[in-house]
Parts: structure tokens; C-alpha cells; sequence
């Protein structure tokens, strides 16, 4: 099984869920779309990937901005309000009886093409529009083992080559560094940007935790991830030096503790990087502490 930030604790349940495609809820197996929509030709789409928790989707109104923002770097005419957007996910939710412990991907591509090709202008159809919902429970042990990273040689593109802020289909270059990663033993992939800078993991944000002060990369060369945000916010608020800033594999190395962040999984430990311990190689305390803020930091968000 794979050892990671997306495992989840298996639920039979999925095998049943309905998913959304344009309009129309079908079970899973027969959930699909055109071998001419964007997203399949040329990964032309954008996306989000939000928590259903106690019949609330967390943060959804910084999920919008962010995939309102990406579409609007793209070009990409949504054909939907915020309003519509959240009613397809909440009908969806309710039409597959959930409530909590629920992920969530809104996916959205410019819509199925006249023929193969990148040119917008051959768009046939209004955009495609998919929801697929799961009970989805981030697998314990991963937080209390944590995970080890390897650096992989692909490094992420700067923003004038492919903004890494927009939450786009185009993953190409994290999949092949994850598969870095995974050939060299280790669980997920630390990308650094074009300057040699520590920019992010291959589905994650990262943090190091050195002399009581938590650092994550300036955000110029990573997907600004929600929880990271969050992150970002709680540890301030309530003392702690959060710094955005550049820094190196050198300064990863000898750091006290790592983690990463994502919205399924929230914090995760990194115990390992490029085969070097990271601190007692166990979950250290400011990770600790910075989980049990983010947490509450949800609950509010469910209770508000």
C-alpha cells in the first residue's frame, strides 16, 4: 500500500458514491467524460479539492477565490456563480447521504474540443463540469510515523512559465517528481524552484521548524496551498515567527523538525529528507502545536 500525505483508511462505501458530471449524478463505475474534453487533450482545467466536515465545506469561500483566480489567469469562463458552484457540491453531498469526514474534487475544463488541439477557440461545448465525493479519513499512522522526502532533480518552473499558484490540470512535472522519489525509496518528492531554493513537495507545502521559528518557501514557486495559509495564520496569531522566506536543502537538513500541509491531510511530519534524519526523526512538539491550532481552527470554521 502506498505510504504518503493521500492515504486514507479504506471505506467500502465509495464503491457506491454518485458522482456529478455536468448536471447529471451516475454511480462511480460509469462516471465519465469525452476523449475530447481539454482536460484529457492538453490538461486544460482547473481544480479544487475541499472538506465536507460536519455538513459544512470548510473554507469554501478561499477555494473559490482561488479557483476563480486560476480560471481567470487561464482564461477559462466557468459559467457558474460561487453560488451555483456550491449548491452542485452541497446536492452532490446530499444526494450521497454525507456529512463529515468527506473530500471533495471540483474539477473544471474549458470543455470538450471540435477536434485535438490546444486552441481554445475550438471549444465545442460549455466547460465540463465533475464532482466526485469520498469518505475520505487520512490514515493515522502517517501522522505518527511521519514520511520521508528525496529532492528530485525536476525543479518547479517559475511563474512566468507556469504559475504554480494556479491550480491547474498541467501536474506532468510533479508526477515525474514523485516518481523520482519513489524510485530513490522514499514516500513523496521536495521540489526545489529554478534558483535552488526549497519551493514545495510534489502535492504538499513544506515547513521546517528551526531555532522556534517555523519557515515555508516565499510562495512565488508553489501551489499556495489553503492549510498552508491556515497554517501560516494560526501559528502568528498566536505568537509564533512564521516566516516565508528562501532557504535551501542545507537549512532543511539541520532543521529541528519538517512537515508538510494539504488541505486531505492537514499536517503531516517529515521525519526523513534525501536519507538525512530530520531532528529526533519523530513528530516534533511545534508540529504538535501547530496541529492543534489548525484543528481548532477548523471546528470554529464548522461551528461558524
Amino acid at each position: 500500500m502506498p505510504w504518503g500525505t493521500h492515504q486514507s483508511v479504506p471505506d467500502a462505501r465509495n464503491e457506491s458514491v454518485l458522482v456529478y458530471v455536468n448536471g447529471r449524478l451516475v454511480p462511480r463505475h460509469r462516471a465519465s467524460v469525452s476523449v475530447f474534453d481539454s482536460g484529457f487533450l492538453v490538461g486544460d482545467g482547473v481544480w479544487e479539492g475541499l472538506r465536507l466536515h460536519r455538513g459544512r465545506f470548510l473554507h469554501a469561500d478561499r477555494h473559490f477565490d482561488r479557483l476563480f483566480a486560476t480560471a481567470a489567469a487561464v482564461g477559462l469562463d466557468i459559467g457558474k456563480t460561487r453560488e451555483e458552484l456550491l449548491e452542485i457540491l452541497t446536492e452532490t453531498a446530499r444526494r450521497n447521504h454525507m456529512e463529515t469526514d468527506v473530500h471533495v474534487r471540483l474539477m473544471i475544463t474549458r470543455g470538450t474540443k471540435q477536434t485535438p488541439s490546444q486552441d481554445p477557440r475550438l471549444t465545442a461545448s460549455d466547460p465540463t463540469i465533475v464532482v466526485i465525493a469520498e469518505y475520505k479519513v487520512a490514515d493515522p499512522a502517517v501522522v505518527q510515523r511521519g514520511i520521508r522526502l528525496r529532492t528530485a532533480a525536476v525543479r518547479q518552473p517559475p511563474p512566468q512559465t507556469l504559475d504554480q499558484r494556479w491550480n491547474c490540470h498541467s501536474k506532468i512535472h510533479e508526477v515525474a517528481a514523485l516518481n523520482q522519489a519513489l524510485a530513490a525509496g522514499a514516500d513523496e518528492a521536495l521540489m526545489l524552484d529554478i534558483n535552488g531554493h526549497v519551493a514545495t513537495c510534489n502535492a504538499t507545502n513544506f515547513f521546517i521548524v528551526t531555532g522556534g521559528e517555523v519557515w515555508t518557501s516565499t510562495g512565488e514557486h508553489c501551489l499556495n496551498g489553503i492549510t498552508r495559509g491556515l497554517v501560516i495564520e494560526v501559528g502568528r496569531e498566536a505568537g509564533i515567527r512564521v516566516l516565508e522566506k528562501d532557504f535551501v536543502l542545507d537549512d532543511v537538513y539541520a532543521a529541528d523538525e519538517a512537515f508538510v500541509t494539504g488541505t486531505f491531510g492537514g499536517l503531516t511530519p517529515v521525519i526523513e529528507v534525501d536519507g538525512r534524519q530530520i531532528g529526533d526523526g519523530a513528530p516534533g512538539p511545534m508540529t504538535a502545536r501547530l496541529t492543534g491550532l489548525y484543528h481548532a481552527a477548523l471546528e470554529q470554521e464548522a461551528r461558524s
